[in-house]
């Protein structure tokens, strides 16, 4: 009792000290949390310090996927939405800062010309309705409210979309706008393409040293890298080696699944619902069609349509499963024919536009009235097609379908085509409506079969399954004690290496889509040497990290291809230079046991030399020579120059350079949204955690 009345006399003071101490914890959660940890949990990026949330950019990137398909791998949704996201953030940020709006009218104009050719959104007449679009957006909101939301958040994002659209062609407007070009430099870039000047060159080429004679070091390769950065800068990378351990079916798999089908050979050679046997026994279902000798394998054809009716050819093996087939009826039937047909839809079919308000019956006795009509007078039936049919990509031309191979049409329509006779004229009902059809051709008749097949699969037993697992445990484990190469080749295994793999890299070739390996090699606590066994769609890989390349410069190794060259011939231009001691071509050239050339119509547009290639520096240092007048040495792609000028043809004056005007003007347009984006995009700071989610 003490105690209570204690709390009592002190009541408010306690609630301020509790409240204090839950104060202070939510604080220190707060300030422990809402650092890096928490940040990088729940922060896919950050571009110019703006965050991209986890939550919000992987409901986009399902939305992509399923929009992709479902065989679609989640890594190139990921890259579709990070594009769009890094585009969006940077943009907005322009738009901001220049105070750029999407005008209410344009919104307006930009959603009605995207729906303009949505049914949905079209009066009677297949005009644009403002009203219906109105009513649509009410109806979606209305069952938004009742916690359908999907409709209506999708609208919000074509609406933000249309918006973004807008602001976006306002921005890139703004700038194509200020790159007007002056008619002074439309008579620069004129002269730059039609002055052009003869000269006389000496090239001492860089082959004539021995690449022996020239040593580059390792230090002088560092160097250059580091002195060129930008061109040597590389994102972090791996390399890793890896064995599979596939779980395929054995020969004792192969000779069970073989044994499975056999025992059912009997019954079916003697089944009545061949249909319901094949469905029942096989692993995939019957196919009730006709098939010509080279709609079957070449390993099998001859064979099957040589069978005796009922008979059972087989087993056969075909790739990954075992067949048995059975031939039960047979007929001559042509490997392509013609035909044309008038379409009339009905209401009702998937397949008819929502304008379409005639009843099947009706339809059906439109087609039963042409039909009379043609088969009356067959040449009516062209101008029939034109005026009733309602297969718009051929009903100017009759109806005509040309030729085509049976099974291409849906399969009333085949069997109509391929189970009557030229000149034949009938009305077929198909998924599209009724066919009013006329066969103009048959080609090559010939025999052909009905079959009834029975797939089994050959598949890995459990046996099989398990000592598959057996043998990639126990290489698991030998290999983190030897050499993992060595230990392949050991055991008749091939260890595959897989180099310059990327943080957001999925594709493992051999392997296929598989992040999971990427994700382990790019662990901080994965370190190189460590091996990891992982799960596959058909077995397992035992993977090795053998090389880890933080972000940086490429190494001396992988830079040596490209730089060992410009080094090289850096110091064979030293000592050709070394050996000229004379300003004059001709002496030059004698000292050098070489003769000069000559090359006529030189631009600067197209710095060519013909018999030296593409020489920028040469070209350059040549125009601005005067004639008679001779270059010092240059050290050219290929070699050292030097270069006399000898005519120089400028190009007459024209009255008005507008045409070079509007053609700059058209040539820079093409690639301006794409340049301006990039450089925003270089100038970025961007903080990108994809690969901790992916």
């Amino acid at each position: 009792m003490a105690v209570l009345n204690n709390i009592r006399k002190h009541g408010i003071f306690l609630i301020i000290i509790i409240a204090l101490a839950l104060f202070s914890f939510v604080l220190s959660g707060v300030i422990g949390n809402g650092n890096t940890a928490t940040k990088g949990e729940s922060i896919v990026a950050t571009i110019n310090g703006v965050d991209l949330p986890r939550e919000d950019f992987m409901k986009k990137v399902e939305t992509v996927q399923r929009s992709l398909g479902p065989n679609a791998p989640t890594n190139q949704a990921m890259n579709i939405v990070w594009d769009r996201e890094l585009k969006r953030v940077i943009l907005e940020e322009q738009y901001e800062s220049l105070g750029l709006t999407a005008e209410i009218a344009q919104i307006s104009n930009s959603l009605k010309t995207a729906l303009s050719a949505n049914p949905a959104f079209q009066n009677e007449l297949g005009a644009f309705s403002d009203l219906k679009m109105q009513e649509y957006i009410a109806s979606i909101k209305a069952a938004a409210e009742t916690g359908n939301t999907q409709a209506y958040s999708a609208w919000l994002d074509f609406e933000n979309n249309t918006v973004n659209n807008i602001l976006e062609n306002n921005y890139f407007n703004l700038i194509k706008g200020g790159l007007i070009t002056t008619l002074a430099d439309a008579k620069q870039d004129y002269h730059f393409q039609n002055d052009n000047i003869n000269i006389e060159f000496l090239e001492i080429p860089y082959a004539q040293i021995s690449d022996s004679d020239v040593v580059v070091t390792d230090k002088e390769i560092e160097k250059y890298i580091k002195a060129n950065s930008k061109d040597y800068e590389v994102a972090p990378q791996v390399d890793i080696q890896y064995v599979s351990f596939s779980e395929n079916p054995s020969e004792e798999d192969n000779e069970i699944a073989k044994l499975e089908i056999s025992k059912l050979i009997t019954d079916f050679a003697t089944a009545d619902d061949i249909s319901e046997f094949v469905n029942v026994n096989s692993d995939i279902t019957y196919s009730d069609r006709w098939y010509l000798k080279n709609d079957l394998p070449d390993e099998i054809a001859d064979d099957v349509m040589a069978q005796n009716l009922n008979e059972i050819y087989g087993p056969f093996k075909d790739n990954e499963t075992y067949n048995i087939a059975r031939v039960f009826d047979t007929k001559k039937m042509a490997d392509s024919a013609k035909a044309k047909h008038i379409l009339i839809r009905f209401a009702g079919l998937s397949s008819a536009p929502q304008d379409v308000v005639r009843t099947k019956e009706s339809a059906k006795k439109l087609a039963d009235s042409l039909l009379k009509v043609i088969k009356r007078n067959t040449k009516k039936y062209d101008a029939l097609a034109a005026q009733y049919s309602e297969d718009l990509s051929n009903k100017d031309k009759g109806g005509d379908l040309g030729y085509f191979s049976p099974g291409r049409m849906v399969k009333p329509f085949n069997d109509y085509i391929f189970d009557n006779k030229t000149g034949d004229i009938g009305v077929v009902e198909t998924d599209y409506g009724f066919h009013v059809i006329e066969i103009e051709d048959q080609k090559n008749i010939q025999k052909a079969v009905k079959v009834a097949l029975i797939v089994k699969k050959i598949e890995a037993s459990e046996k099989t399954i398990n000592d598959v697992f057996s043998k990639a445990t126990k290489f698991e484990i030998a290999a983190k004690d030897v050499d993992f190469s060595e230990l392949a080749n050991e055991q008749g295994l091939s260890a595959s290496p897989v180099n310059k793999i990327g943080e957001l890299d999925a594709n493992i070739p051999g392997v296929g889509e598989n992040r999971s390996i990427v994700t382990w090699a790019f662990n901080e606590e994965t370190n190189v040497g460590d091996i990891k066994r992982v799960n596959t769609t058909n077995g397992y890989v035992i993977v090795q990290l053998t090389r880890r390349n933080p972000k940086g410069l490429k190494s001396i190794a992988e830079s040596s291809a490209t730089v060992t060259p410009i080094l090289r011939n850096e110091k064979k231009a030293k000592l050709i230079r070394a050996s000229v001691s004379s300003a004059n071509i001709k002496e030059v050239a004698s000292s050098q046991n070489l003769s000069t050339k000559t090359a006529n119509a030189i631009t600067m547009a197209n710095p060519t030399i013909a018999g030296a290639g593409t020489e920028p520096k040469v070209i350059g240092t040549a125009f601005g020579l005067k004639v008679g007048e001779t270059s010092s040495l240059i050290d050219g792609v290929k070699g050292v120059f030097m270069v006399k000028v000898t005519a120089v043809n400028n190009a007459p004056d024209l009255q008005d350079y507008s045409a070079f005007a509007n053609q700059l003007n058209a040539s820079s347009a093409v690639s301006i949204d794409a340049d301006a984006f990039n450089a925003l995009k270089n100038k970025a700071d961007i903080e990108d955690n994809r690969a901790a989610f992916y």
